[in-house]
């Protein structure tokens, strides 16, 4: 993740949330919860896990039976969104595909 990381302005943060179906802003926080049989959402987590090594960036995660939530800020942004946490959503997306988990609607 970069040293000093820029947060998103209100416009960008819309826009952003139009091109991140599923993805709802709570604060300043952008979360998604995945149906998936427990087991496999361990799997998905330690998917998420690696790829979020890779780029350096993390959300906070809740699993429980039959489910698994995500919940992504940029804690270096003072807790603000950033560009870094639609890429992870995006990502996190392509991972939940992978593993068969279905986006649960509130």
């Amino acid at each position: 993740m970069a040293d000093n990381p820029i947060p998103l302005t209100e416009d960008e943060i819309v826009i952003a949330l139009d091109g991140a179906p599923g993805w709802r802003r709570d604060g300043d926080e952008i979360t998604k919860t995945f149906r998936i049989r427990y087991h496999g959402g361990v799997a998905m987590i330690v998917h998420v896990a690696d790829v979020e090594r890779l780029v350096g960036h993390h959300a906070d995660v809740d699993l429980r039976w039959g489910k698994v939530r995500f919940g992504i800020t940029t804690h270096d942004a003072g807790h603000r969104l950033t560009a870094a946490d639609f890429d992870l959503a995006h990502r996190i997306d392509a991972i939940a595909k992978a593993h068969e988990a279905q986006p649960v609607s509130d």
